[in-house]
């Protein structure tokens, strides 16, 4: 039996299969990914067939549903999961991590691009802007899944969460306009700056302090360190990595090379 709707975070079930939105979003995130690559790619001189971006995308799923599963894992329930192994693999009960997703995409792109060394940079450029959009869509996921949500507040757009007392922020729709914001400073970055890796570094550090800030408003499941956060403590590495690359092929500068094909 076809059912649409059926409860907050599925979108549709057929005979028992339950297609969840948040598994919606991450295709719309893949969709957007086969539609821009191969259109931003001229912006850092590259001219890879379609086929190669396939493949290389299909490596990034890889790499972020990965990283995003084990990220959380161990950064966010190890006890839990080391006395319940099997639960690793229970995805469609919810946690992934951004800076698992990060780390995994990161290292799929690596082992996918290892025969193009001097294009790691040019596409890394490239993958920041339907990167952005990709968390965006992530946090709407969020939003529907009515989860993640912000410490109480009395500004007028606060919202009632199941489960959660008083009004709260919005903080999944806080981070999803910032997302939106960060894709488009990628895009200008794109166009403008013909430093290959300096999109990269604008978008890991513009994320890194947005994600940051987001944190104090933002309901704490998890043990506070030192007076931060486990999100924040996760992002500090993830900003110094963004201001080295900044730094890095700042001083490099290196020219753009004549467009290549794959």
């Amino acid at each position: 039996m076809l059912s649409f709707f059926p409860s907050r975070t599925v979108a549709v079930e057929l005979f028992g299969f339950a297609v969840h939105w948040y598994g919606i979003m991450y295709i719309l995130a893949f969709v957007i990914a086969v539609v821009l690559l191969p259109r931003l790619q001229h912006f850092r001189g590259l001219m890879l067939s379609r086929d190669r971006w396939m493949e290389i995308i299909s490596w990034g799923v890889v790499g972020v549903l990965i990283g995003g599963r084990l990220g959380f894992v161990l950064f966010y329930e190890p006890a839990y999961f080391f006395a319940n192994p099997l639960k690793v693999f229970a995805v469609w009960e919810g946690g992934m991590s951004s800076h698992g997703g990060f780390i995994g995409l990161t290292l799929a792109l690596l082992f996918a691009l290892r025969r193009e060394g001097r294009s790691l940079w040019k596409i890394a450029d490239i993958v920041t802007v339907p990167g952005s959009l990709g968390l965006a869509f992530g946090r709407f996921g969020n939003f529907i899944n009515q989860e993640l949500y912000g410490t109480v507040t009395s500004l007028p757009w606060g919202i009632s969460f199941p489960g959660a007392s008083g009004f709260r922020h919005p903080v999944q729709l806080y981070e999803l306009m910032i997302d939106l914001v960060i894709a488009l400073v990628c895009l200008l970055s794109l166009r403008r700056s013909k430093t290959d890796g300096r999109t990269l570094a604008f978008f890991l550090m513009l994320y890194s302090v947005a994600r940051f800030l987001l944190e104090f408003v933002r309901a704490q499941q998890y043990p506070i360190f030192m007076m931060l956060t486990r999100g924040q403590m996760l992002t500090i590495p993830l900003f110094l990595a963004g201001l080295c690359v900044w730094f890095w092929r700042t001083n490099t500068n290196p020219s753009m090379p004549d467009a290549e094909n794959v």
